[in-house]
């Protein structure tokens, strides 16, 4: 495992944006990276990964053409971009990677009022 810290979450109102960041102190870092949430009583959902080269994507359908996922491997950081968000995105979102074992981070709260 390795360390994560996320930042970037907060409450806003339906149709804002806001941007989740991720970064980890591993200089190895040769992993797919992303994003999974967890809303209250729903289990925990992939939302974006990326792979190590950034040439993969995986996005849940609910959040592709809204959410854009990018990483910056100079900065061992990846970067969830969340536009034109719906009440539906509220949920505790933790950074993912894909070590052996995986690692997630604490998670940041994200939540969206109507």
């Amino acid at each position: 495992q390795v360390p994560l810290v996320e930042s970037g979450g907060g409450s806003v109102q339906a149709g804002d944006s806001l941007s989740l960041s991720c970064t980890t102190s591993d200089r190895s870092g040769i992993y797919d990276m992303g994003w999974y949430r967890q809303a209250p009583g729903k289990e925990r959902e992939v939302v974006a990964i990326i792979s190590w080269t950034g040439d993969r994507i995986l996005s849940a359908d609910s959040v592709t053409g809204r959410f854009t996922i990018s990483r910056d491997n100079t900065k061992r950081a990846v970067t969830l971009q969340m536009n034109r968000l719906q009440v539906e995105d509220t949920a505790r979102y933790h950074c993912y990677a894909d070590t052996t074992p995986r690692t997630w981070g604490q998670g940041t709260q994200v939540t969206v009022s109507s």
